[in-house]
């Protein structure tokens, strides 16, 4: 909320203009000293009489002058020193911090320009009028460190500002500082803090056109921090979120690349409803662009068909192997290549799940081309999961999938099939009788 304008009680703009020539005549002939002590005076009759654009322009020219005299040390004095004095306008005050802040590009060295940040933070700190500004020196600090490698420093200084809370920061200024902040973190390897800066976030905001840069940036360290924490259902809503950009649409690269991480993302993550749900979606957007492989891949998850591994590695294999989440030859990659295989074994055996009752554990291993002990884990894995029901006899070595049913389950089903037997027996009847009348009235006729 701005702070009430103060009533001016004399308008200095006359004084300022006759003495600023005298003042500028007396720095340039060298007496550096004797000028900023008339704009002193200068400074005291404009703040006494709370001239704010008179005001205004004597602290500039303090920044000004020891800026032309290329007297830094000087420059910082006078900004500690105007910035404390009683009565002080905060707008002529916003205003010659701005002014220092353009020379901060201007400073001869690194040491010169870390002291003038150092400065203009301590002057800062702690005033909600200059939050701002505050946050601007910070970022150009945090910067600096980055650059020289500081990454943890440079994401502690970024932390100490929490800009959500900033109310005259505008909109788009507070996504962007919040982004870098998080990007700070995921350079820090801080993948918790990340998460809860993201919160801060509301994604509502990137419904805007203007912003769209900003989604892209976001959805990008998303993806990153949902990679590392292997929540690959997150990481294909984050690239759909992206291919919903309408620059990103525009773009028939960037869209057919944005939906094919989408689908193998939603082919990557564990079986669910959700995941069920999401797969026909993300379907149905690849239709959208021309991507033959990925568009047959997710069909054959879709499908209630068995997928032979060896198959599936010869056909898709060269082009997934393109993609930069399975091609990294890291460890990560490596992973994501064995849940692929995992996903389509468990694929296999819902599969079996929904066509057989009892199966052989021979001929399971064989449809699913893995050992017995192998079958067995996955068996187990996907009952614990409750996605399938199932029961191992080892000695006599079959599986079950069929469901024990309760007692009373199996009573009301003889109950409702001996009432379904009773009534066709009465229709039956019904229909005879009906046959004798209309024979009979034929007969007689």
């Amino acid at each position: 909320m701005d702070e009430p304008v103060q009533k001016m009680e004399k308008d200095c703009s006359a004084i300022v203009d006759a003495q600023f020539p005298e003042i500028d005549a007396a720095a340039k002939s060298g007496n550096l000293t004797k000028a900023l002590e008339q704009l002193l005076t200068l400074e005291k009759q404009t703040r006494s009489s709370a001239d704010l654009a008179s005001s205004t322009r004597v602290l500039k020219r303090f920044i000004q002058l020891t800026f032309e005299a290329k007297d830094w040390k000087l420059m910082q004095e006078y900004i500690v020193l105007l910035s404390k004095k009683h009565g002080q306008l905060k707008q002529a005050i916003t205003k010659m911090i701005q002014e220092s802040m353009d020379c901060l590009d201007k400073t001869p060295d690194m040491k010169t320009k870390l002291e003038l940040i150092d400065t203009l933070r301590t002057v800062t700190d702690g005033k909600v009028y200059l939050e701002v500004e505050r946050a601007r020196v910070t970022r150009i600090l945090a910067k600096i460190k980055e650059d020289e490698g500081n990454i943890t420093e440079a994401a502690d200084i970024m932390q100490d500002l929490q800009v959500e809370t900033f109310g005259s920061m505008e909109k788009r200024e507070k996504t962007d500082f919040i982004l870098e902040q998080i990007r700070l973190c995921l350079l820090k390897r801080d993948y918790v803090r990340a998460n809860i800066i993201s919160k801060k976030i509301n994604i509502r905001y990137f419904k805007e056109t203007d912003v769209q840069d900003l989604k892209l940036r976001y959805y990008d360290l998303m993806i990153e921090y949902s990679l590392h924490e292997n929540e690959y259902l997150s990481v294909c809503k984050h690239y759909r979120q992206i291919y919903d950009t309408p620059s990103v649409k525009e773009d028939p690269i960037k869209a057919k690349k944005a939906v094919e991480n989408a689908v193998l993302f939603v082919v990557l993550a564990p079986f669910d409803n959700e995941q069920s749900d999401l797969i026909q979606r993300v379907f149905l957007e690849v239709e959208e662009v021309d991507s033959t492989i990925y568009k047959d891949l997710i069909k054959c998850f879709i499908t209630a068909e068995l997928m032979r591994w060896p198959i599936i590695e010869k056909i898709y294999g060269p082009t997934l192997g393109q993609n930069p989440a399975l091609a990294g030859g890291d460890e990560a990659s490596r992973k994501r290549l064995k849940e692929l295989h995992n996903r389509v074994i468990e694929h296999n055996i819902r599969v079996i799940a929904k066509y057989y009752t009892r199966i052989t554990t021979a001929r399971l291993t064989q449809l699913l081309d893995l050992p017995g002990k192998d079958c067995e884990e996955f068996l187990s894995k996907l009952v614990v999961s409750k996605t399938i029901y199932a029961k191992i006899d080892r000695p006599a070595g079959v599986v079950s999938f069929a469901k024990s049913k309760h007692p009373n389950e199996v009573l009301n089903e003889w109950s409702q099939d001996i009432n379904a037997l009773l009534g066709l027996i009465e229709k039956t009847c019904h229909l005879i009788t009906k046959e004798e009348i209309i024979h009979s009235i034929t007969k007689v006729i």
